[in-house]
């Protein structure tokens, strides 16, 4: 086949950027993957709450996201902040996500995140069988407080079913029996039996050795800050004194990505969208499903016998300050639904922060930049990128053979806006 000595070369080492370049290789193509971290540094891909979430068929540009997000935007401790700030490109950003979050959009969104997270969580299995990376089906548990919460998300799983999304609305007595090894204290919950979990920690360790054994390169340590172009296509990505020259180029460097893309003439509306996450090393109980607060707006994953808390959604630019507010919105919410926790019990844990990629209507940005066809884009992917990065990397290496995706997938075009 033609493409099969076409150099690619992947900017970025997170979940993204590591399946595109495994899936990229499995179809014969000689792959080299750019990172800025050092060799296994810690990016967003890293701390995340390690989903796998059929269950999130809703994007995030959604009706009432809009009311929700103004009464916490007052709250140091809520979990949504957008930081007020003159910025053309936050404004526009903004602009959009106030268009998208509407019923019609959420219509026509559900079966796409739908189809990319179920064929997400089928490579994940696939991927599995050769390599433990702690993957875990027992499904995922929307833990309601309020009687208010559980009626919201009880309609919820009426949505996922008609798409046929499975979801058992559950009260306290039978959600306690799901996960008896730990004490809640909610009003009911939602199950979805497909979710997952996994380390994420452990599985982008495991797609290092994947690339690195079928051949790839992966240098890290490198900041990229040129775009080099000629006569309508990229020719090398350049920086700290490097130069790596290739035929094909894929752009997976999250919430950097929109930065470096403005070379290209593509204003990408992308913010990036800071999240915590706190991990017990050794939690006074510990549950075998993993959850998500629904009022708190925090995730639970249990890993070996860790057990991580993520949260929030800070709009702040590309700022790793971690917000000692945020954080402290994430540990006061724990008790209330775990009540044999406490603030103590994270005293001396080091919270973590990562930059998710947010797209202003909640879908990821995949398929190539419009000026460049031999540059594909793959950002945007917002809290879903660990989930849906097997389905993303298999996407990209489609797109380099220039073969068919599993499904019609140009409603992710990077030039839609």
């Amino acid at each position: 086949m033609t493409h099969d000595k076409k150099r690619v070369v992947v900017l970025g080492g997170g979940v993204i950027g590591l399946c595109s370049a495994y899936y990229a290789l499995k179809r014969g193509l000689p792959v080299t993957v750019i990172e800025r971290e050092a060799a296994g540094g810690d990016n967003c891909s890293m701390g995340n709450a390690g989903m796998i979430v059929p269950s999130h068929f809703i994007p995030l540009a959604a009706p009432g996201m809009i009311s929700k997000g103004l009464r916490w935007m007052f709250n140091a401790e809520s979990p949504f902040y957008i930081r007020p700030r003159l910025d053309p490109a936050l404004v526009r950003w903004a602009w959009l996500f106030y268009r998208h979050s509407n019923e019609r959009h959420v219509e026509e969104s559900r079966k796409l995140l739908r189809d990319l997270n179920l064929e997400s969580r089928r490579l994940f299995a696939e991927l599995s069988e050769e390599d433990d990376f702690g993957l875990v089906k027992r499904g995922m548990l929307m833990l309601c407080k309020t009687a208010k919460g559980l009626d919201e998300e009880s309609a919820v799983a009426v949505a996922a079913r008609e798409i046929g999304i499975q979801a058992e609305v559950l009260n306290a007595a039978a959600t306690a029996k799901l996960d008896p090894g730990i004490t809640m204290d909610v009003t009911g919950s939602v199950h979805f039996p497909q979710d997952c979990h996994l380390d994420p920690a452990r599985f982008m360790s495991a797609m290092r050795r994947r690339v690195l054994a079928l051949g790839g390169e992966i240098r890290s340590g490198v900041e990229i800050d040129t775009i080099e172009s000629r006569d309508g296509k990229v020719v090398a990505l350049s920086g700290g004194g490097q130069r790596f020259t290739g035929d094909q180029f894929v752009l997976a460097c999250g919430s950097w990505s929109a930065e470096l893309l403005r070379q290209t003439g593509l204003k990408l509306p992308l913010q990036a969208g800071k999240g915590y996450s706190l991990t017990l090393p050794e939690p006074p109980e510990l549950p075998e499903c993993c959850s998500i607060f629904v009022e708190a707006k925090v995730a639970i994953t249990p890993m070996g016998g860790s057990l991580r808390f993520a949260g929030t959604m800070e709009v702040g630019g590309l700022d790793l300050t971690v917000d000692p507010a945020r954080v402290r919105g994430i540990v006061k919410s724990v008790n209330g639904y775990f009540p044999k926790f406490s603030e103590r019990n994270f005293e001396g844990v080091k919270p973590w922060a990562g930059l998710r990629p947010v797209s202003p209507d909640g879908l990821p940005y995949l398929g190539p930049a419009p000026r460049f066809p031999n540059l594909i884009v793959a950002t945007g992917h917002a809290m879903m990128g660990l989930s849906l990065g097997p389905v993303s990397g298999r996407v990209v290496a489609d797109m380099l053979t220039h073969e068919k995706p599993f499904r019609p997938v140009e409603q992710m075009a990077a030039g839609r806006f």
